[in-house]
């Protein structure tokens, strides 16, 4: 199989709700716009917010989305009104981790990768 792009599609509850948190506090360009759907740029990938969904998030799916700094990304949210259900700190496996949720409560895991961790390749 050849992937040549990947997406990950969230059905929320609100859609308004949800496009404006991933949109304007966590700052997210939208890459793509159509009726009843926005996606964003997410790294390597995208979020899509499609539709309405009736369900919600299960707790065993989480967004894990890179950043050059926790601690500095909880402080900008912060500063735009939202609180992480968890602080930065560093796991045992070395990873430095935040966690918020969005409007549904899907779990978004804030991660950054310590200089000296193996998964670092970028070593600015």
């Amino acid at each position: 199989m050849d992937v040549l792009s990947s997406r990950i599609l969230l059905k929320p509850r609100d859609f308004d709700s949800s496009r404006a948190f991933y949109a304007e506090t966590l700052g997210l360009a939208v890459y793509r716009e159509f009726p009843g759907g926005t996606v964003f740029f997410l790294g390597g990938g995208f979020l899509e917010l499609v539709g309405t969904g009736s369900e919600g998030p299960g707790p065993d799916v989480a967004l894990w989305l890179q950043v050059r700094d926790v601690r500095a990304a909880v402080t900008e949210l912060a500063a735009r009104g939202l609180r992480p259900d968890r602080e930065p700190r560093e796991e045992p496996w070395g990873l430095i981790e935040a966690w918020i949720s969005d409007p549904d409560g899907t779990r978004i895991v804030l991660v950054e990768v310590p200089p000296d961790h193996p998964l670092r390749v970028d070593t600015r």
